[in-house]
């Protein structure tokens, strides 16, 4: 049986955070109520003349830069022309040729272009579906109808599902970093479609490629991807051919439907959009959009692993959540020198995070809950120093979430000092020991696997204070192992 590697490219549409449309002076707002932010221009009603917003066309200047693309010196803008309710004009204003970007890269994903445009009209399908199939009547709002895009096109690098998801996880945490759009996917700022197409393992010959249009979260889009590639594999299998075409995939079923067949450029009809003057943007736009850019997760990552040491999962963790990188940050300026990095990240990235995200009366963002940097760096302190055990230190962060404060006064509040040296602890493993001959028998005869038994009888009668390492030490040292 012949063995297949799929070949994926990205479509990736991306509402621009700008305060009006791309043509017109509207206002953009979510859940107005329907067509209430329109007007003549973005109706396209006869004799407006469409105005370029400069705001969009600095973000997306902005997006070519973070990429690495090549800024055209002459962009245009064409009619995109066909036939939909949603447009009202009977075409669409978007960049064809000569788009505002072209290339660039993002992490080991290649890019074709990053082009402007505006977007279409909404509708509203009536019916227990909430679908066009199966709806009883369609109506549109224009709110959305002009809203300014960036098309970012991937070269056809991606090679499963799950790297397709992947990366659009990281496209879309760099793009709200940019601050360029809200990347909101359950409001539409970020709305996606793939282009799946399978060939013989070995191959370079692209096969048929089929597209799957406006997926909405990365599990739909890993879905709609495997269930196509699962799709394709069987017509091949059979003996059949794949025909290019725009699919639908039903995230409640699993089913993919046929939209229409896959238009190509030509069925379009582009030309130069006649109201609109070539595009040349000024050196001080570019100048203001390379200025605007701050540092990126993949450049911060690389960063924290260099110049911190941090392991490749806390590195990434920390970057790709802006306001966790900026807390971990902080903390380590409190810290100074001699801080732990990785334990910081550690407790940062795990200890707080999971506090934080468990309680939903407690603010998400490190920055903003009870925890001061310092006061963080101060309880890792006491845990490396061995002045507190980890378990009481996580006592300390419990309380430390709940009522803020300082450490040392909790350590000392609580009474979750560590236990002193072996004159201390010794009696309190001898008494353990005492108590599970059966454990001391195992121990004797080679097997320090229950030797846990001891450390945990011994962790009991110190409500934690103990050092486990330190118990085991001295367990081996009484019993003479």
């Amino acid at each position: 049986m012949t063995a297949y590697e799929p070949v994926i490219g990205l479509e990736i549409h991306v509402q621009l955070a700008t305060r009006t449309k791309m043509f017109c002076a509207c206002e953009l707002t979510f859940g107005e109520p329907p067509n209430t932010r329109t007007c003549p221009v973005c109706l396209g009603l006869p004799g407006t003349l469409p105005v370029v917003n400069q705001e969009a066309v600095r973000l997306g200047l902005m997006i070519g830069l973070a990429f690495g693309g090549e800024l055209a010196d002459r962009s245009v803008f064409h009619r995109k022309n066909y036939f939909y309710p949603d447009l009202p004009k009977g075409y669409q204003i978007s960049q064809f040729d000569e788009p505002l970007v072209s290339g660039g890269q993002l992490g080991d994903v290649r890019l074709e272009r990053v082009h402007l445009e505006e977007d279409a009209a909404k509708l509203v399908h009536a019916g227990a579906s909430g679908r066009i199939g199966g709806s009883t009547s369609s109506v549109v709002d224009y709110n959305r109808g002009g809203t300014p895009l960036a098309e970012i096109v991937t070269r056809p690098d991606i090679h499963s599902a799950e790297a397709a998801a992947t990366w659009l996880r990281l496209l879309r945490e760099t793009l709200r970093q940019l601050g360029v759009s809200d990347v909101n996917m359950e409001e539409g700022s970020l709305r996606c479609d793939a282009n799946v197409s399978i060939r013989p393992v070995g191959e370079t010959e692209l096969g048929t490629k089929t597209e799957l249009k406006n997926m909405n979260s990365f599990r739909f889009i890993e879905q709609g991807v495997n269930a196509e590639i699962a799709r394709q594999t069987r017509i091949l299998e059979s003996g059949g051919t794949v025909e290019q075409e725009t699919l639908h995939f039903d995230p409640r079923t699993g089913a993919i439907t046929s939209l229409r067949s896959k238009e190509g450029s030509h069925d379009y009809r582009y030309f130069p959009e006649p109201d609109l003057p070539p595009l040349r943007v000024p050196s001080e736009l570019v100048d203001q959009a390379r200025a605007a850019i701050p540092e990126l997760p993949l450049d911060r990552a690389e960063r924290f692993r260099g110049e911190h040491g941090l392991h490749e999962e806390s590195a990434r963790l920390l970057a790709f959540r802006r306001e966790l990188g900026d807390y971990y940050e902080a903390v380590v300026s409190a810290a100074g020198a001699d801080g732990d990095r990785q334990q910081i990240a550690n407790w940062v990235g795990n200890d707080l995070v999971r506090r934080l995200e468990a309680d939903e009366d407690a603010e998400s963002d490190p920055a903003r809950s009870k925890v001061a940097p310092a006061a963080l760096a101060a309880l890792v302190q006491l845990v490396g120093s061995k002045a507190i055990t980890r378990k009481a230190g996580e006592q300390v962060l419990d309380a430390l979430v709940a009522e803020g404060g300082e450490p040392q006064a909790i350590v000392e509040r609580e009474g979750l000092a560590a236990i002193g040296g072996g004159d201390e602890l010794r009696p309190i493993v001898e008494a353990a020991l005492n108590a599970n001959p059966d454990v001391v028998e195992k121990l004797k005869s080679g097997n320090m696997k229950p030797i846990g038994a001891i450390v945990g009888h011994v962790m009991r009668e110190t409500k934690g204070r103990a050092d486990g390492g330190e118990v085991t030490k001295l367990a081996r040292e009484i019993l003479g192992l």
